[in-house]
């Protein structure tokens, strides 16, 4: 259990560690809920929309759609690039 200090101005400071734990980076969101006996619970906000809202987003303005193999190898040639860089090649989570 984490105790966090309030400053003058109501503000808390969440640690890295909370952070990680709820997902959240820097510039998320948290939603906080009220409940009963002085309690509040803390969530990562998650984007609303609908699924309609990302259609075509991978689509080529000038040519045809890649197909999932295409993907996979654009995606695989970017990672090594993104590793021989020294970078993280995580993928989300």
């Amino acid at each position: 259990m984490s105790t966090l200090t309030v400053t003058a101005k109501g503000k808390v400071t969440l640690g890295k560690d909370i952070l990680k734990h709820l997902g959240v980076q820097p510039g998320g969101k948290i939603t906080v809920d009220k409940l009963p006996n002085g309690r509040i619970e803390l969530k990562a906000a998650r984007p609303t929309g609908k699924i309609s809202d990302v259609f075509g987003f991978l689509k080529r303005k000038d040519g045809p759609s890649l197909s999932i193999e295409e993907m996979s190898i654009s995606i695989k040639k970017d990672l090594r690039l993104m590793e021989a860089q020294g970078e993280s090649a995580r993928l989300l989570s």
